[in-house]
């Protein structure tokens, strides 16, 4: 191993109890908003591991003519979280429908998703005091965490859909392989 590769790895094992311990005092001065985002995460992961892997053509895929496309999926879950979020950011809401209706390559709507995702990425890195400030959403007044909570929770129900399609397809889904 050369010397610049062993001072590396050296400096790179001497962060990682550095990095965990501001990751632990982040959610001990946060623990509302670190739970819903470590939700939110997962949830948000699986969706985009899902639209990544789904062929070009199964975007166009519906198990019945009167729900949505794979695709229609993907582009909602996008446009919900620029709705969602932004309620939670107390910026000027977002149109849900935008992206749904206007996309419907496989690359356009995964980085419509992407995009939607590191937008939400400031709204759950705020703190607990943060978000309980007030916030307008579907016309009633709730608290910032109310808003992330409900886009973590509609990202969770629009993943039981996927889960459903990919199924249909015979995919396994990602909440269902094996980890290591």
């Amino acid at each position: 191993m050369s010397q610049a590769l062993a001072l590396l790895l050296a400096i790179t094992l001497s962060a990682a109890p550095l990095w965990a311990q501001a990751q632990r005092a982040e959610s001990a001065a946060s623990p509302a908003v670190s739970t819903v985002r470590v939700l939110w995460q997962q949830l948000t992961g699986y969706i985009t591991e899902s639209a990544a892997e789904v062929s070009e053509a199964q975007y166009a895929y519906r198990p019945t003519p009167d729900v949505r496309s794979f695709g229609q999926l993907i582009g909602h879950v996008a446009g919900a979280q620029y709705l969602m979020c932004a309620a939670a950011l107390g910026e000027p809401a977002r149109s849900e429908d935008e992206i749904e209706r206007t996309r419907t390559a496989k690359a356009d709507l995964l980085s419509a998703l992407r995009a939607s995702t590191e937008y939400c990425a400031r709204a759950y890195a705020q703190s607990d005091a943060a978000a309980q400030q007030p916030t307008q959403l579907f016309g009633e007044e709730r608290s910032r965490l109310y808003a992330l909570a409900v886009n973590a929770t509609h990202n969770a129900e629009h993943y039981g859909n996927i889960v459903t399609y990919l199924r249909l397809n015979g995919m396994i889904p990602p909440s269902s392989r094996r980890r290591s």
